[in-house]
């Protein structure tokens, strides 16, 4: 194995029972039986208002569990947010996370008078864990497009991230078999710090 990496792994969404939670748990087991110094944090169990009540024409004031996120994201090499497709999107509560802190001065800044976007989260890698429940990823996407464009280019690409998405589903009703190879490759990921 390469030197352990600093892994921060969020789980974006409200559930902690299901197969986006469970695929969480497997990968943070492995992660962590392989070395790595891994930080978890569940969204559902956070405090913040997701809403931006005046867009960004003011700045909230950021919630200590905010900027935990942010201090969590500056501290890891590596970070890991898994959530499920809902409505060809990540969760509201996760985009709400993204529109509250994904802020300059931490995630980029922007030069007015050049008009240049400086990259503040380059040199990190992230991987997006993405689960279909009904239907497959490849549909999906035949179907509406990159539904995974918004957070991997859009948000973490856009801070200097190197992004890798993975996709699984339709997870609903997967048999056993599959279901334990979808375990078994996240596993395989949080053992590499991938």
């Amino acid at each position: 194995m390469d030197a352990p990496r600093k892994i921060f792994i969020l789980l974006g969404y409200s559930y902690l029972k299901g197969f986006t939670a469970e695929l969480t748990d497997a990968y943070e087991s492995a992660a962590r039986a392989a070395g790595h110094d891994v930080k978890r944090l569940n969204l559902s169990e956070l405090k913040f208002d997701p809403i931006l009540h005046k867009g960004y024409s003011e700045i909230q004031p950021l919630e200590p569990d905010l900027v935990k996120i942010q201090e969590l994201i500056r501290w890891a090499d590596h970070v890991l947010i898994l959530y499920p497709n809902w409505w060809t999107s990540m969760p509201a509560i996760l985009k709400g996370m993204f529109d509250r802190m994904w802020l300059p001065g931490f995630a980029f800044s922007f030069d007015k008078e050049t008009h240049e976007v400086h990259e503040l989260l380059k040199g990190k890698t992230a991987r997006v864990i993405v689960v279909d429940g009904a239907h497959s990823p490849f549909m999906t996407r035949l179907n509406y497009g990159d539904y995974t464009n918004e957070i991997s280019r859009g948000i973490l690409g856009f801070s200097g991230m190197k992004v890798h998405v993975t996709t699984m589903g339709p997870c609903e009703h997967a048999d056993v078999a599959k279901h334990d190879a979808w375990v078994a490759e996240v596993r395989e990921l949080g053992s590499k710090g991938e």
